[in-house]
């Protein structure tokens, strides 16, 4: 059944629901009659006030059950959920199905973002599938890899954050549509000047020429994705003062950043000191296991 399906099941228990409330032995004769025991009575939201909700309420909360979201999460982050209606949850649901997003889908999606169940979807979500169409050129089939790659997209205003990040990382240099569309995603629902500026002032601060910084968030976008406490001023203090490197290292491999301080750099770093041997940071890190022994046996590599 999809979820648009058991949504429409679910509304029309209404027309089923007998008149007077059932006794334990005469419960309701419906497609979703154990249900309500099965899910509802089990969850906390349900089982401590389960007295005073509604019958509609109580639909609601199986309903996102069914399509495999914690209700209980989802009326916590979303509280406009309380008083949606279930046509209303419905229609959102059809219409992210008539954008290729499949069933199966739904549960990251709305799990992550269940404000995506009270979004307006003329003025919320239409301008955002046309942004993925007109600015990052995503054909409509290719809709539902986007979103799934992050589903913060659907809650993010075209116009106050998804263009300007778009228009901050193009002049920064980063052109490819593509890559942002399916690999950085993230980036666009990044703020401009709380999260994507900050990181650049940072690689100013340890010692970057701008035009510097910037060649580096070129080469790797994904630098703008890392923190600055827990991962940046770490990894740079272990590179500056254990490792004893030079900024024109990290210029030229700038991926630095992306590798495991404690699984990674620490470990390869140390093997090449016992070895008494020089290898290049790249080849050292992005060497598999077997490749970085192979490099440890054959000597100074420059």
């Amino acid at each position: 059944m999809s979820a648009a399906a058991a949504l429409h099941t679910s509304l029309c228990i209404k027309s089923q629901k007998p008149s007077s409330s059932p006794t334990n032995s005469q419960q309701p004769n419906t497609l979703l009659a154990p249900k309500p025991r099965s899910l509802l009575h089990k969850h906390p939201l349900y089982s401590s006030t389960h007295g005073n909700l509604s019958f509609e309420f109580k639909e609601k909360i199986i309903c996102l059950e069914i399509m495999g979201v914690d209700s209980g999460k989802a009326l916590s982050l979303n509280p406009s959920l309380h008083t949606a209606t279930l046509h209303t949850i419905h229609s959102i649901i059809s219409f992210l199905q008539s954008k290729g997003i499949q069933q199966k889908d739904l549960p990251k999606i709305l799990g992550m973002c269940p404000q995506i169940l009270t979004a307006n979807i003329k003025t919320d979500l239409v301008p955002v599938f046309n942004f993925l169409s007109i600015d990052l050129k995503v054909p409509e089939n290719n809709f539902r890899k986007v979103i799934n790659k992050c589903p913060r997209l659907l809650t993010s205003s075209v116009r106050d954050q998804l263009k300007p990040a778009l228009f901050y990382l193009q002049r920064l240099g980063i052109k490819d549509l593509d890559a942002l569309a399916y690999q950085d995603t993230v980036l666009l629902v990044s703020n401009v000047e709380h999260t994507l500026i900050p990181k650049l002032k940072f690689l100013e601060s340890i010692g970057f020429l701008g035009a510097e910084a910037k060649g580096m968030v070129w080469r790797c976008p994904a630098l703008f994705t890392y923190s600055i406490e827990n991962n940046f001023k770490p990894k740079f203090q272990y590179f500056s003062e254990e490792m004893k490197g030079n900024l024109e290292e990290l210029k030229e491999f700038p991926q630095f950043f992306a590798f495991s301080l404690e699984k990674r750099i620490k470990p390869r770093h140390l093997e090449v000191m016992k070895s008494g041997i020089y290898l290049p940071l790249g080849l050292m890190l992005k060497s598999t296991d077997e490749e970085f022994k192979k490099l440890l046996s054959q000597g100074n590599i420059r």
